[in-house]
Order: C-alpha cells, then sequence, then structure tokens
C-alpha cells in the first residue's frame, strides 16, 4: 500500500494537551493492522524521529505512522510484516474517530530523548516515556505477541 493511500484513513487532529493526533476514520478489530510499516532507509542512528528495529538499526516512518502517538495503555502494538517493516495492530477493536496509538517501548529498548513527564493521561500512565528495558514485567506480559521480535532477543544478551 502507498504511504498517501493508506494516510488517507486517517486524519490529524487536536489531541488534548499533547498537541496532534492520528485519528481513525475507519474501525478495526483485534489483531488487524491499522498502519502498514514501509522502510526506505536504515539509519544507525538513534534520535527521537527514528524507530528502532534492531540492537543499531533504525528507520524514520512514513506519512502519518510517523506522527502517532505514545500512550501507557495503547490501542496498537508492533508486529513485523514479510518486509521486516513494523506494523501497527489492534490490540483491542479501535473505533472510529478514536486516536491510533502505541507504546514506544514496543519498539526502542531504550528511549532517552523525551520529555521526563508522559502526557498520555491514561489511568495506569506511567508516568514517564521509557524503553523495553524500563517496563515492568506485569506490562510486558500484556504486550505478549505486540512487541518488535529484536526487544526480547536484546533481553536475552543482556
Amino acid at each position: 500500500m502507498d504511504p498517501s493511500e493508506q494516510d488517507s484513513n486517517f486524519e490529524l487532529k487536536d489531541s488534548s494537551d499533547r498537541g496532534v493526533g492520528i485519528f481513525t476514520k475507519l474501525s478495526y478489530s483485534k489483531d488487524e493492522v491499522v498502519m502498514r510499516g514501509i522502510v526506505h532507509e536504515v539509519v544507525r542512528v538513534n534520535h527521537v524521529g527514528v524507530s528502532q528495529m534492531g540492537e543499531n538499526e533504525y528507520f524514520e516512518p512514513i506519512g502519518f505512522m510517523a506522527l502517532v502517538n505514545h500512550s501507557c495503555n495503547p490501542n496498537c502494538g508492533i508486529r513485523l510484516n514479510e518486509t521486516g517493516a513494523q506494523d501497527y495492530v489492534a490490540i483491542r477493536d479501535i473505533k472510529k474517530g478514536e486516536e491510533v496509538t502505541f507504546d514506544y517501548a514496543m519498539q526502542n529498548y531504550k528511549i532517552g530523548y523525551f520529555p521526563s513527564r508522559c502526557l498520555c493521561g491514561t489511568s495506569d500512565c506511567r508516568g514517564t516515556i521509557g524503553g523495553w528495558v524500563d517496563l515492568p514485567t506485569q506490562k510486558r506480559q500484556q504486550y505478549e505477541g505486540y512487541v518488535a521480535p529484536y526487544l526480547l532477543e536484546l533481553d536475552l544478551r543482556k
């Protein structure tokens, strides 16, 4: 799917005190692909505009996918597609008009470039945006099947 074709299923709107967010024009069922990832270029430098795809490999998401906000109680998780790119997959049913969110810890082992205070506003907010390494065991178990596989590989090596 072309990124512009995919983006037509979403709209950029105000997202409370977090600035803007990506809101869906469609409904999605649990385990359905919400946004399909595309990797055009792999980079070796971690910064706020990239997503991790290996221990020292990152890519810049394309289109609206790059603007999806973090949540400590997300409606999407990560699954690799056949090209090795990360898709955002519904971890529960998502209603039309709902903001698309994922936990940045589902794809980043360590995060050190976000503000010290999380703004997701969910009842189970952890207070900060951290990486996979910072997640409590209960949250890791809750995300089983919805995280980038290299995170689990990095855990085994640490």
